[in-house]
C-alpha cells in the first residue's frame, strides 16, 4: 500500500525522520531496536513497516503488538484504523468484554494489538491461532517490564515459532534486553538524544508556601486561562484533592488515575481529546504511551522523584517539534537533582478571571459498532433529526456498544430532549450528556 495515501488519511505530510528510518532498516528483514522519546512518533515508526508487510488474503494473525496498557492499545488501533488499510484489527484488553474479544476473534484480525495478561488468556483458551504469526511488535516495552508484564509475555513469546521480524520499542535505554524477547543481532535505531526530537520545551518555576500551594495552583490555571493543560500529581488522593477544589470552584475538568474504572478513565480522556474540558488532572499514568495531541501546558503539581519520570511527563506537550510550557510548582525548600537551579521563576501576582467552559460538550449515545452504527450515522442523525448545523458537531469517537459526540456547549442540553426516543438505524437510542 502506498504510504502517501496512508499518511493522507492520517492527515500527516510525510515521515519525520524516525520513521523514515525505521521503515528502511526494517527493509533488511532484521529484528529492529527502536529507542526514541515521548512524542517522537513511534506508533506510526512500526505500523508502516509492518503494514507493507502484511499479505492480502492471507487467513490468521499475521501480527501481534503487545502494549503495557489498554490505553495504548486503544490509541494503535484508532491510528490504524485510521490509516485506512483495509485490513482487520482487533484490541484485547483486561476490563473489556471476553465475550466481544471470543466473537472477533473467531475471523481473526491481520493486527492483533493487546496487553499481555488478556493475550496470554486468549491464547491458553485457544481462541485464535497464534502459531503463523509472522510479526512481533513489543511497544513501550520498558514500560511492560516495569507493570511486572514479563511472565506473560515469555509464555506467549515462547510460543511464536514462526516468526520473521521483531520489533521492539522502548523510551528509555536498557542494560540488558531480556533473553526471552527471542532478539537476534536486532538494529539499534536511537533517536535519545537526537537534535530532532528534542521539544521546544520552556520551564517555569512557581513557588508557594506548602499550605498554599492549592490556591497557588488555581491562580496558575486562572493566569492560563481557556487553553488544554495535564496536572500531573504523584497520588491519587492528589488528584481527588485538586478534583475538589475545582468542584468547588465551578471549573469544568476530568481525572485520571489507576484506580478508577476502565470506562471512566476512557470517557475523560475521550472528553480531553474531542476539547469537551480543557483541564486534566493525573497521575503518572498518562504520562505515556497516551494519544493526547496538542497540549499546550503541563503543571507539575508534585514533582516526580526521578527525571525519567519528568521527561515523560513533558513529553504530552511540545510534541513532534511544537512548543510547550511546563510549570513546576515548588513549596518551600524542596529541591530535586535532576533539575537546574536556573528555571526562570512565573509570577502570580494579579487576580486572574476564572477560564470560560469549553465551547464543547460531549454527549453519549448507547448504540455502537455492534449495532452498525457509524461517524456517518452518527453526524446523520444529530444533523437531520436533532438540527445540528455542521459546524456544531465536533470529534465522534465510536465504540462497541456506545458512541461519543461532542457537540457545541450551548446547544446540547436542548439536544438531548430533541433527541429523545428518536432513532437511529431504526431502533429507539438512549441520547444524555457524558457525565
Amino acid at each position: 500500500m502506498e504510504v502517501q495515501k496512508l499518511l493522507s488519511n492520517l492527515r500527516i505530510a510525510q515521515l519525520n525522520d524516525l520513521q523514515t528510518e525505521v521503515a528502511e532498516k526494517a527493509k533488511l528483514n532484521k529484528d529492529v531496536l527502536v529507542l526514541a522519546p515521548t512524542g517522537s512518533g513511534k506508533t506510526l515508526a512500526f505500523l508502516i513497516p509492518v503494514l507493507q508487510k502484511l499479505q492480502s488474503g492471507k487467513k490468521g494473525v499475521q501480527c501481534l503488538i503487545l502494549v503495557p496498557s489498554r490505553e495504548l492499545g486503544l490509541q494503535i488501533e484508532q491510528v490504524f484504523k485510521q490509516m485506512g488499510t483495509g485490513f482487520k484489527v482487533t484490541c484485547c484488553y483486561g476490563g473489556h468484554s471476553v465475550k466481544l474479544e471470543r466473537q472477533s476473534l473467531t475471523e481473526a484480525p491481520a493486527v492483533l494489538i493487546g496487553t499481555p495478561g488478556r493475550i496470554a488468556y486468549h491464547i491458553r483458551e485457544n481462541n485464535f491461532d497464534f502459531g503463523a504469526i509472522d510479526y512481533l511488535v513489543l511497544d513501550e516495552f520498558d514500560k511492560s517490564l516495569e507493570f511486572g508484564f514479563e511472565e506473560d509475555m515469555s509464555f506467549i513469546i515462547g510460543g511464536l515459532k514462526n516468526l520473521k521480524q521483531r520489533f521492539l520499542i522502548s523510551a528509555t535505554e536498557m542494560q540488558q534486553i531480556p533473553q526471552f524477547t527471542g532478539l537476534n543481532d536486532e538494529i539499534k535505531i536511537s533517536y535519545l538524544s537526537a537534535a530532532d526530537v528534542v521539544p521546544d520545551l520552556k520551564l517555569m518555576r512557581v513557588d508557594t508556601a506548602a499550605e498554599d500551594k492549592l490556591e497557588t495552583l488555581f491562580k496558575l490555571i486562572c493566569k492560563i486561562g481557556d487553553q488544554s493543560m495535564l496536572i500531573f500529581c504523584n497520588h491519587r488522593e492528589a488528584v481527588e484533592r485538586i478534583s475538589d477544589l475545582l468542584i468547588e470552584k465551578d471549573l469544568v475538568h476530568d481525572i485520571f488515575h489507576g484506580g478508577m474504572e476502565q470506562e471512566d478513565r476512557e470517557r475523560a480522556l475521550l472528553k480531553f481529546r474531542n476539547g469537551s474540558i480543557k483541564i486534566l488532572i493525573t497521575t503518572d499514568l498518562a504520562a505515556r504511551g497516551l494519544d493526547i495531541p496538542e497540549v499546550g501546558y503541563i503543571i507539575h503539581y508534585q514533582l516526580p522523584h526521578t527525571k525519567d519520570a519528568f521527561v515523560h511527563r513533558n513529553g504530552r506537550t511540545a510534541r513532534m517539534k511544537a512548543a510547550g510550557t511546563a510549570y513546576l510548582i515548588f513549596s518551600e525548600g524542596e529541591k530535586f537533582a535532576y533539575l537546574e537551579d536556573t528555571i526562570d521563576t512565573e509570577a502570580l501576582n494579579d487576580n486572574y478571571a476564572v477560564p470560560p467552559d469549553s465551547e464543547w460538550q460531549t454527549i453519549y449515545l448507547a448504540a455502537g459498532k455492534k449495532d452498525k452504527v457509524n461517524k456517518i450515522d452518527i453526524v446523520g442523525f444529530l444533523i437531520k433529526v436533532g438540527g445540528l448545523a455542521k459546524d456544531d458537531v465536533g470529534l465522534i469517537e465510536v465504540k462497541d456498544v456506545s458512541a461519543y459526540a461532542a457537540v457545541k456547549r450551548k446547544l446540547a442540553p436542548q439536544l438531548v430532549k430533541q433527541l429523545s426516543g428518536q432513532k437511529i438505524k431504526g431502533r429507539k437510542v438512549k441520547v444524555e450528556i457524558a457525565s
